[in-house]
């Protein structure tokens, strides 16, 4: 499944010439760090190397703008490999969605087409250990993973219903780093969404693969208070590159 992805991957990112228009879009350092992932039968902890990260997620103005350029990731021009029958179903046609959200970050986006649009920035999908570090900061705290208010406030929001339209990016709080909407607006693709962050390779355990899809494999983990970070790898688990999600949406970082 990995390889295949990678060759698609790959497929897409050398199959014509990636046409962009300027998108002057803050970016913001986010320190390097440690990452401990969730679950640990033999602690390996993560380094993470610093790296810039987009201080809002992609609007549909911007995905607006890079479909203009590059008409073949349009509505009806995308290919059938690369993004599901879903893919910007909450546009009226190719390049016509309702004004109102042209500052709503865009959802139901390919993870292959996410990576094209960055790619097309210069940048790149976040890694989840990157997104992750990246999140973990509150308001005050650059780690605030053992923060029971924060915890609280993202479980608030992971278990609410979606509102039928989106807030605009920049609505919800600015983070230590300076980065808005990490959560509370949509959950975002990472580059390796596809291989939990675990201990050992959870597509080849299967009792690992099945903690991973319900709230008792929290239990796995060293620490079991930001619940919020299991429902995310449940997800995570869960999809495919194709899959177009109506709260799902992205971000760049380089």
């Amino acid at each position: 499944m990995k390889v295949l992805l990678f060759i698609l991957a790959w497929f897409i990112g050398t199959a014509g010439v990636c046409q962009n228009k300027s998108r002057l879009v803050p970016m913001v350092l986010i320190q390097g760090g440690i990452y401990l992932p969730l679950y640990s039968k033999n602690v390996q902890e993560i380094k993470v190397n610093s790296f810039f990260m987009d201080v809002y997620p992609v609007t549909n103005a911007d995905y607006l703008a890079f479909i203009t350029d590059n008409p073949d990731w349009s509505k009806t021009g995308v290919k059938s490999l690369f993004a599901d029958s879903n893919y910007l179903n909450q546009w009226r046609s190719d390049f016509i969605f309702d004004p109102e959200t042209a500052n709503s970050p865009v959802v139901n986006i390919s993870w292959f087409a996410a990576k094209k649009f960055c790619e097309c920035q210069g940048k790149r999908l976040p890694e989840t250990a990157e997104w992750e570090l990246a999140a973990r900061a509150s308001e005050t705290k650059g780690d605030a993973g053992k923060d029971p208010a924060f915890n609280q406030w993202v479980l608030n929001w992971v278990t609410k219903p979606n509102p039928v339209t989106l807030p605009s990016v920049g609505s919800t709080f600015k983070n230590f780093f300076g980065v808005y909407d990490l959560h509370g607006l949509v959950w975002e693709w990472t580059y390796d969404f596809n291989s939990a962050l675990t201990t050992g390779e959870s597509r080849g355990n299967s009792s690992l693969d099945n903690n991973l899809f319900c709230g008792g494999g929290s239990f796995a983990s060293k620490d079991i208070t930001n619940y919020a970070s299991f429902m995310r790898y449940a997800l995570r688990s869960s999809i495919k590159a194709k899959y177009c999600i109506a709260n799902v949406g992205f971000r760049c970082v380089k």
